[in-house]
């Protein structure tokens, strides 16, 4: 089988998980790896032979999932050190002609920029619009490089104790200067409406000045206990 046909998904996390279903669903050969045993065997009770586990971070784990047939690597785990080898790996030693790595920590980006590990994002959807080129790739990598651009993506998980919950977009107080673009829920994503409702357990994605970041975690009730928790990936 070309290159060009299969993909690797490495980490078996939210991400990694609806990542690897969306692909699946688009008609597309992939394999999901994660290190966890007792997250693989969660997953694998959807995904079968499609997940395997092992630690991507050593070569036979990679070589067992079949990188040296892949057109693309995409490395989302929790870890961006793991991220960094995983895609750089990937490109020197095997070839790997398109990587993705997702970073956790935004100050993390500029060793990802030094080792030429690009692009790296930090959302299901972005990656899955830079994958069926749904954005031209040039502009997406163009927007993610724009360092002094001062804007921020970040990854809302909706708690069970936040206040938006049961709120339609219209009736949420957005704070100036951000925006909800996205939500992903039971592993689908979709453009909200202004009457779509807001339900504990949706990973919303929003953009905005990072001025407006503290005013916008804070409506939404995710400052502590239940409320949720927040990725950021500055660009």
């Amino acid at each position: 089988m070309a290159r060009g046909d299969y993909m690797l998904v490495v980490g078996a996390g939210k991400v990694g998980w609806n990542l690897t279903r969306e692909l699946i669903d688009s008609g597309h050969e992939v394999t999901l790896i994660e290190s966890d045993r007792e997250r693989y065997l969660t997953v694998e009770q959807e995904l079968e032979h499609r997940v395997l586990y092992g630690d991507a971070s050593e070569l036979w784990v990679l070589e067992r999932a079949g990188i040296s047939r892949a057109a693309m690597v995409i490395a989302v785990t929790g870890d961006d050190e793991d991220n960094l080898l995983i895609c750089q790996v990937a490109k020197d030693k095997y070839g790997v002609e398109r990587v993705i790595a997702r970073v956790n920590n935004p100050r993390n980006r500029q060793h990802f920029d030094l080792l030429g590990v690009k692009p790296y994002v930090s959302a299901t959807d972005l990656i899955m619009r830079l994958i069926e080129r749904e954005v031209p790739r040039y502009g997406l990598v163009h927007l993610l490089d724009l360092a002094d651009a001062k804007i921020e993506i970040i990854d809302l998980l909706i708690g069970e104790e936040a206040t938006v919950v049961g709120k339609r977009i219209d009736q949420l107080e957005m704070p100036k200067g951000s925006l909800l673009i996205s939500v992903v829920r039971g592993g689908s994503g979709f453009v909200p409406t202004a009457d779509t409702v807001l339900e504990a357990g949706d990973e919303v994605l929003a953009v905005l000045d990072p001025s407006a970041e503290e005013e916008l975690t804070a409506y939404l009730g995710l400052d502590g206990g239940d409320g949720g928790t927040v990725n950021r990936q500055t660009i």
